[in-house]
């Protein structure tokens, strides 16, 4: 997979790294889609991987006292979805993250590693390009902010250097008159990429439109702007006639092809029913409403060890699986999953999409439930991993496990480790959920066999036995 892992432990490492780094080297930070793309063989000469998803102080995030917002490299979309700050001063961007993948990418997946990708169906792209963002690029030269309508130079391209990082992404926080919707259409409610995606922006002046960014996603090579209906919302009411128009003009911006999620023609036609719907979003104020005061996180925030000088050989994982402490040698080169079933032995972790689609190989990483078929297995060094086997007390079966088997929700049982631990993380964190909770709680795994009502079930007998 690669030739060398790195851990840096501080920024004047990892700027050494990228300095002295030979042959092709990514930056790994959640790794939710590096990790894919290795898979898929398209860093088959990969050298280095550098793993920056422990150096302190980049999961950050603050309102400076120039009311600019800022959001570190490590920050992800979970810890969006649990942050006021954003909430009150960025929810254009917090609707984004809340339809961003399943709880247990979004656990690992970073808002900047989102916007590094540089796919044009990318989530948090368009929000934050519709709130001015920029990004802060650092390397062993020095810094330089560059605006994020300028990082991109294609599908897939930015104006990244190879030795630089992204350290940050900066933006001015949301005013009082200004309010923003992100809409997004897809194949499936959640686990879905953007067939496309968009943000209006409006900064109001009363009943009057001030100023309007209209922001739009898998429509053309990169996010693109819609000038002609942003300018044509300027001094306007909004309103029934106005909102038409305006959806159409943004509609007529956009330079969409045809593939497999969708035609040119459909995504032509929906972009201007999704910049309609967002500005009747806006009209009623109902913008938020999409999203849980307290979004589903599968996380009990018990953090994690930061590597420090010396911590790491760049070979030996030490690690603590359910309870044992594991000394290996050998696994540095491979993924969470396979050191734990290979390597260790706990085989109740399943192999399934390997892509971090099904959730069968869900684990526990430090008290987040993860996809394990995307963490590289240095990123278990020193920390606390809990699998299906780690879940039951004095041999007994958990009252989760032991309700999917009273409730008959397993089949053929293949993924039925992954939705246990995704059913129990549920629990531990929320002592009541109702049905909806409960299926947020489990968008993350796929079961072939089941319309997963028995599954539901399952769950909701287990509350009861666990509030007992």
């Amino acid at each position: 997979m690669w030739k060398q892992y790195l851990m840096p432990e501080s920024i004047e490492n990892l700027k050494a790294a990228l300095d002295t780094a030979e042959g092709p080297t990514k930056i790994l930070a959640g790794g939710t889609d590096l990790m894919v793309e290795i898979r898929n063989g398209k860093w088959r000469d990969l050298n280095t991987v550098i793993d920056i998803s422990r150096l302190p102080g980049l999961d950050q995030i603050r309102k400076d006292n120039q009311d600019f917002i800022h959001i570190g490299a490590m920050v992800t979309h979970s810890e969006v979805l649990q942050s006021q700050i954003l909430r009150e001063f960025a929810n254009p961007l917090v609707q984004a993250c809340y339809r961003v993948a399943s709880p247990q990418l979004r656990n690992r997946a970073t808002v900047v590693g989102n916007l590094v990708t540089a796919s044009p169906a990318n989530d948090t792209i368009t929000p934050l390009m519709a709130m001015d963002a920029a990004l802060v690029l650092v390397s062993s030269q020095g810094e330089r902010t560059v605006a994020l309508k300028d990082f991109y130079l294609g599908v897939r391209k930015t104006v990244l250097k190879p030795n630089e990082f992204v350290q940050e992404v900066v933006f001015p926080a949301l005013k009082p008159e200004q309010k923003g919707s992100f809409m997004k259409q897809a194949l499936r409610r959640t686990q879905a990429i953007a067939v496309l995606n968009c943000c209006v922006l409006l900064e109001m002046d009363g009943e009057s439109i001030r100023k309007a960014a209209i922001t739009m996603g898998s429509v053309a090579p990169i996010i693109i702007h819609a000038p002609e209906a942003e300018a044509y919302l300027a001094g306007k009411k909004l309103e029934g006639t106005v909102i038409q128009e305006a959806a159409r003009l943004a509609a007529e911006a956009t330079r969409p092809i045809s593939d497999v999620r969708a035609s040119d023609e459909y995504r032509l036609y929906m972009m201007q029913v999704l910049v309609e719907d967002g500005l009747r979003e806006l009209q009623n104020g109902t913008q938020m409403q999409k999203v849980p005061a307290k979004p589903v996180s599968l996380d009990t925030r018990e953090g994690f060890h930061n590597i420090r000088k010396d911590e790491w050989d760049g070979a030996t994982i030490q690690t603590t699986v359910n309870g044992e402490t594991y000394v290996i040698d050998d696994s540095w080169d491979k993924t969470l999953l396979n050191m734990v079933r290979e390597r260790i032995g706990f085989t109740g972790t399943k192999v399934g999409c390997e892509e971090g689609e099904c959730g069968a190989c869900t684990l526990y990483l430090d008290g987040k439930a993860v996809v394990s078929c995307l963490v590289p297995a240095p990123r278990a060094h020193l920390a606390k991993i809990t699998t299906i086997e780690g879940v039951s007390e004095d041999g007994a079966l958990h009252p989760v496990q032991q309700a999917f088997v009273e409730h008959g929700a397993v089949q053929c049982g293949y993924c039925t480790p992954g939705f246990v631990m995704s059913a129990i993380k549920l629990l531990q964190e929320k002592t009541q959920p109702d049905q909806e909770t409960i299926k947020e709680g489990i968008s993350g795994n796929l079961c072939r066999c089941t319309g997963y009502y028995k599954i539901v079930e399952a769950i909701e007998a287990a509350c009861g036995k666990l509030r007992n």
